[in-house]
């Protein structure tokens, strides 16, 4: 039987399986008919329909803030995404491990546990956030020492404090990736009176976007619709536009890190000065991160060497040590 673990995103899907690592790496978006609500396309095919499908066809992301907000469609992009890498669903049902953001509600964690049954899983077992992402950062959880991850996705931030196998302190804040696109739409549009898509956003924010002004400068060129004419109209925008789109949900990113750390055990709060902290998920790509959180916090601040990948790797050991790590998994579930 095969044993795959999936980080269920808010922005994208990361699908591994055990002996053969990451096969599938798609953004969580579903592509269907508007009237017989057949799915017409999964993953970057359904991105690309983003705000130029017609009437005919709905394009949705369903996840919402990192948990199900449309279950039959989540449901429909996993068995999509299962037959992609284990074939015949019907004859091959996998056995899969599934992140949820920490504090989630039990109604959210039986809609991540049926909608993965419901799409062709044999069973289901749900793995926390930042426990998976802290593993796939390396670091040492299982120790009597205190180690600290940040990992902001698409829909949440997920700052844990760890020991001994488990979270300490969790703080878990509903202010992510999708906030940040948010922010500069916002900006913008109040600065430019032009207004753009969210996509659009969020290519500016991989290309030039940063938090700390101590960054190279960039600029680049951006098209939306003018709110005055109607018309087409052309943007230039900085690094230093970006920063201070930005500024507001940072703000609130680093202050759940100082939470974190004021309710820390001094035993372990003196690990984390020793160690640091460790940043993944795609938030941590941003420049001039790690320099912000040293500043604010006066902890060296580490980026993982494959912060998208964190969550997922860390299912992947734990598949891989099911006898050492299978502590960590809070809930399993079989049809």
């Amino acid at each position: 039987m095969k044993s795959i673990g999936i980080d269920l995103g808010t922005a994208n899907t990361l699908v591994y399986m055990k002996g053969r690592g990451i096969l599938l790496r798609e953004p969580s978006v579903v592509a269907v008919e508007t009237k017989s609500k057949k799915v017409l396309a999964t993953g970057n095919e359904a991105k690309n329909m983003l705000g130029k499908a017609p009437d005919t066809i709905e394009v949705f992301r369903p996840l919402k803030d990192g948990v199900i907000a449309e279950f039959e469609i989540t449901a429909k992009m996993l068995n999509a995404f299962f037959k992609r890498v284990t074939g015949v669903i019907m004859f091959n049902r996998p056995r899969v491990i599934i992140c949820v953001p920490y504090g989630v509600t039990d109604v959210e964690k039986r809609a991540v546990e049926d909608a993965t049954l419901e799409a062709g899983a044999k069973s289901v077992a749900l793995i926390e956030e930042p426990i998976a992402a802290a593993i796939g950062a390396r670091l040492r959880v299982s120790d009597a020492k205190g180690s600290m991850i940040v990992d902001i996705g698409g829909g949440t931030t997920e700052v844990a404090v760890l020991s001994l196998g488990g979270i300490v302190v969790p703080q878990s804040i509903r202010i992510a990736g999708d906030e940040l696109d948010e922010a500069i739409v916002a900006y913008v549009r109040k600065k430019h009176n032009v207004l753009i898509g969210e996509a659009t956003a969020e290519l500016v924010k991989k290309k030039i976007g940063a938090v700390h002004p101590d960054v190279q400068t960039e600029h680049t060129e951006i098209k939306g619709r003018n709110l005055y004419s109607g018309l087409p109209d052309n943007v230039v925008l900085t690094t230093a536009d970006i920063i201070e789109a930005m500024s507001d949900p940072v703000a609130q990113i680093v202050n759940a890190v100082k939470r974190a750390l004021e309710r820390t055990p001094p035993e372990l709060a003196a690990d984390i000065y020793d160690n640091g902290i460790m940043c993944s998920g795609g938030g941590a790509l941003l420049k001039g991160l790690h320099t912000l959180l040293y500043e604010e916090t006066g902890i060296k601040t580490y980026i993982a060497k494959r912060p998208l990948d964190c969550v997922v790797d860390g299912i992947g050991v734990v598949l891989d040590d099911l006898e050492s790590l299978g502590g960590v998994l809070s809930y399993v579930k079989s049809r």
